[in-house]
């Protein structure tokens, strides 16, 4: 475990010198260690294995996405807000062009509203499977992300196909998205849906059947249901706790209404039961991709917009908001009716999950529990410091 350890006082404890009375120390886990989620960094306060008291840092990555936003031009914002959250970038691309299109009154084709579903849900498979790599990892089961990191390639594949890149697409466009599916894709998205939907049955062979992994998570990181309400958990953190809460079902967008599939819940609200949510959706997400492909209208994917270098947004404001892999996602957009977005926040999962309920589930655990209860909580570091 990549660390510096030192007594609380701040002076070094050198090979062979008396050791304090005070026995608590400091334990850094991160940035750049493998148990850490992403450029991301834990400060423990520990004494013997037990953690009393734990500080998330973040900010060693980017940042300053929301002020960025305010300097350029509606259409180059496309290519930043996908950074904010790099396992699964889609979210924030579907609500910055949903939220300028709820301000100047934008009708968005029927196809294309399909279209970008079936981008956010392959959005979401890819962000879980990478979440399961990275947990698995933290208790030495290494076989799982060899698998779940590859499997996900696949995933990623479809994207570098459709939009030209395979972590950040910038793909959604105020009005629609940039391209139709090209000849043949909904067949190599079946393939792959089946191919993942088979390795799930081995997934729970090797991971989330596996006793090291019921011994080490179950009643693990327990987020008490009163607290979850509290403290602002959203998305599977919060459904892991029995509250069958989805952006996609309670205020539906794009054509989510017109789809079926259930909202996965537990009970026990532990890092095992966060996992299990995760693992369940994945089966409702290639239900949805299915539906999709099923269902999808002929027409056109794209309302042409004016030139996008001297386009003008109404003035005006808007708040929408969208289910993300890591939870609730929400942008609030201010237009003054120029060529730039004069305020833009963004509400994301990630500062309530992996700031104040990763500090409130760290303090009484032990330090080997730390990574696996920051992954089970899956957050966004570069979101934290937007």
């Amino acid at each position: 475990m990549s660390s510096i350890v030192t007594a609380n006082d701040g002076k070094d404890i050198m090979p062979g010198a008396n050791a304090p009375e005070n026995r608590e120390y400091n334990m850094f886990i991160g940035p750049n260690h493998p148990g850490i989620e992403g450029n991301f960094a834990l400060k423990l306060t520990v004494e013997g294995d037990t953690i009393l008291k734990a500080k998330t840092e973040a900010g060693f990555l980017h940042r300053g996405f929301e002020k960025l936003m305010e300097e350029r031009l509606f259409i180059q914002n496309i290519a930043i807000v996908c950074r904010i959250c790099v396992p699964d970038p889609d979210p924030n691309e579907e609500n910055y062009a949903r939220a300028i299109e709820s301000i100047a009154g934008i009708e968005v084709p029927r196809r294309a509203q399909f279209i970008r579903v079936l981008v956010l849900e392959l959005s979401r498979i890819a962000s879980h499977l990478f979440t399961f790599g990275g947990h698995a990892g933290t208790i030495g089961l290494y076989t799982m992300p060899n698998w779940s990191i590859s499997d996900r390639d696949r995933v990623l594949d479809l994207f570098e196909e459709l939009t030209g890149g395979r972590v950040y697409h910038i793909y959604n466009m105020p009005g629609g998205v940039r391209r139709d599916l090209p000849d043949g894709f909904k067949d190599r998205v079946r393939k792959v849906m089946d191919f993942i939907e088979e390795r799930l049955a081995e997934y729970d062979d090797l991971f989330f059947n596996n006793k090291i992994l019921l011994n080490r998570a179950i009643g693990i990181g327990v987020l008490p249901q009163d607290k979850a309400l509290e403290w602002g958990a959203t998305g599977p953190d919060l459904r892991a706790a029995g509250f069958a809460h989805d952006v996609r079902k309670d205020d539906p967008y794009e054509i989510y209404g017109e789809l079926d599939f259930e909202i996965p819940t537990e009970r026990d609200s532990d890092a095992y039961s966060r996992l299990m949510v995760r693992r369940r959706e994945i089966v409702q997400s290639i239900s949805i991709v299915r539906q999709v492909l099923d269902k999808m209208p002929e027409g056109s994917v794209w309302n042409k917009q004016p030139n996008p270098l001297k386009w003008r947004v109404p003035a005006g404001d808007a708040y929408v908001r969208t289910e993300s892999s890591k939870g609730e996602y929400a942008y609030y957009m201010v237009s003054d009716g120029g060529v730039r977005p004069y305020r833009v926040h963004v509400r994301g999962a990630s500062v309530t999950h992996g700031v104040h309920i990763l500090e409130h589930l760290l303090t009484g655990a032990r330090i080997e529990d730390a990574s696996q209860i920051m992954f089970s909580l899956d957050a966004c570091p570069p979101e934290v410091d937007r």
